[in-house]
């Protein structure tokens, strides 16, 4: 019996996708946008907000992303197991995975200290100004550099993703489990 695995790419391929968008698009338009707001004291308030609007969709896309993955595993663990090179891409995907989330979550935890600041005046989201009281503008530096690197680690997990589709042609399969009993 042939069985495909459509509800489960489809959860880890969108689910990485909006969640590769989503940051992208926060720090290219909502963080640099924030430079436009004319009031200074309303800069910070107004990425927060809709980094806070963003929040949930994002905890669902990466919910997603794992819930997919998950389940690929447990499909594929015949593959996993029997065709060389598998298991050393799967690793590394699930390391990128873990930093992604890792780098999410602090990101997270800086916005909100950002979003505390309330009305403190800045040049953008992630550009502290003189008045930035210095707690929120050390989070903003940090920020600035990290909200970069989420998109970058959630982007090669992406490029894995398809690398691993691409093991599973058929002359890819036939290689990879003849490369684990032939030499080379």
């Amino acid at each position: 019996m042939h069985s495909t695995n459509t509800l489960l790419r489809s959860l880890h391929d969108l689910g990485a996708a909006a969640w590769f968008g989503g940051n992208l698009m926060g720090a290219i338009g909502l963080n640099g946008a924030s430079e436009s707001v004319s009031d200074p004291s309303d800069r910070l308030r107004t990425a927060s907000v809709g980094w806070a609007k963003w929040a949930p969709v994002n905890m669902a896309a990466i919910g997603a992303h794992l819930v997919g993955g998950a389940g690929l595993l447990l499909a594929n663990k015949g593959r996993l197991a029997g065709q060389e090179g598998v298991a050393s891409s799967t690793v590394a995907k699930a390391a990128l995975t873990v930093a992604a989330l890792g780098t999410t979550a602090y990101n997270g935890v800086l916005g909100a200290k950002i979003a505390q600041a309330g009305r403190a005046p800045a040049d953008s989201a992630v550009t502290p100004s003189p008045g930035t009281p210095d707690d929120v503008a050390a989070a903003q530096r940090q920020q600035k550099v990290l909200q970069w690197i989420t998109p970058a680690l959630v982007g090669a997990v992406v490029v894995l993703g398809a690398q691993q589709g691409e093991l599973q042609r058929p002359e890819q399969v036939k290689k990879g489990i003849l490369g684990r009993f032939l030499p080379s």
